[in-house]
C-alpha cells in the first residue's frame, strides 16, 4: 500500500516544482499567451464586423442591382413601345405613299389612255374627213361632170346657206 500513499517528501517536491512552473509560466509564458489570445478575440471580432459591413454592402448592393434591373426593365419596355410606335408609323407611311404612288399611277395610265384614244379618235375622224373629202371628190367630179347639174348644184348650195 505504500505506493497508493504518497510521501511527505515527494508532496513537497512535487508541490515546490508545480509552484516554480507556475511561477515562470506565469510571469513569463501566461502574459504572451493572454496577450496572443486577446490579439485573436480582438482579430476575430473586426472580422465579425467586417462580415457585418460587408453583408450591409451586400445587402445594399442587392437591392441596388435590384433597383437597376427594374429600371433597365422599364427603359427596355419603353425602347420596345417605342420601336413599335416607329414602326407603326413606318408601316403606315409606306401604306400612304403606296396608296399615292398607286393613285398616281392609275392616274397616269387613266390620262396615257385618254391621250391615246382622243389621238386615235383624232386619226380616225382625220382618215373619215380624208376619206369623206375623196369620196365626195369623186361624186363631184362624176356629177360636175355635166353642166346642168353644175348650175344645179350651186344654187342648191346659194339656197341651203342661211345670210344674216
Amino acid at each position: 500500500m505504500d505506493l497508493l500513499i504518497p510521501e511527505v517528501g515527494t508532496i513537497f517536491w512535487t508541490f515546490l516544482i508545480f509552484s516554480i512552473a507556475l511561477y515562470i509560466l506565469a510571469k513569463f509564458a501566461w502574459k504572451p499567451v493572454l496577450k496572443g489570445l486577446k490579439e485573436r478575440d480582438s482579430s476575430i471580432a473586426q472580422a465579425l464586423q467586417a462580415a457585418e459591413i460587408a453583408k450591409k454592402q451586400v445587402s445594399e448592393l442587392h437591392s441596388e442591382s435590384e433597383k437597376l434591373m427594374a429600371e433597365a426593365r422599364i427603359e427596355r419596355d419603353k425602347i420596345i413601345q417605342e420601336a413599335r410606335e416607329f414602326k407603326e408609323s413606318l408601316m403606315s407611311d409606306a401604306r400612304e405613299q403606296a396608296k399615292k404612288e398607286g393613285r398616281k399611277m392609275i392616274d397616269e395610265a387613266r390620262a396615257a389612255i385618254k391621250s391615246e384614244r382622243n389621238a386615235a379618235i383624232f386619226e380616225i375622224k382625220k382618215q373619215v374627213a380624208e376619206l369623206s373629202v375623196a369620196i365626195s371628190e369623186k361624186i363631184l367630179l362624176q356629177e360636175l361632170s355635166d353642166p346642168g347639174k353644175q348650175k344645179e348644184l350651186i344654187e342648191k348650195s346659194l339656197s341651203d346657206v342661211k345670210f344674216n
